[in-house]
């Protein structure tokens, strides 16, 4: 994905309400969860090309270059009793 796209997908995501999580797939193979809109710091100017996220215990600085793809998170998940 693109710088901008990015930062713009990234924005709308974090703006839609209710904020559903999403995961950030990153060129080097990681994987990173946003639960909450105001875990993703950037310069929403685009100024900057970093990006900053942070998820449970581990800060994430990276850039938007190196995002290459979005997903919704599934938060559906179904549960057996016995």
């Amino acid at each position: 994905m693109r710088n901008r796209e990015v930062r713009e997908e990234i924005q709308g995501l974090i703006r839609q309400r209710p904020f559903r999580p999403f995961i950030l797939n990153f060129e080097n193979g990681d994987r990173v969860t946003v639960e909450h809109p105001e875990n993703v710091a950037f310069d929403p100017a685009g100024r900057s090309n970093r990006l900053h996220v942070i998820t449970g215990e581990i800060v994430v600085l990276s850039n938007f270059d190196a995002v290459t793809s979005l997903v919704l998170q599934d938060t559906t998940r179904t549960t057996t009793g016995s």
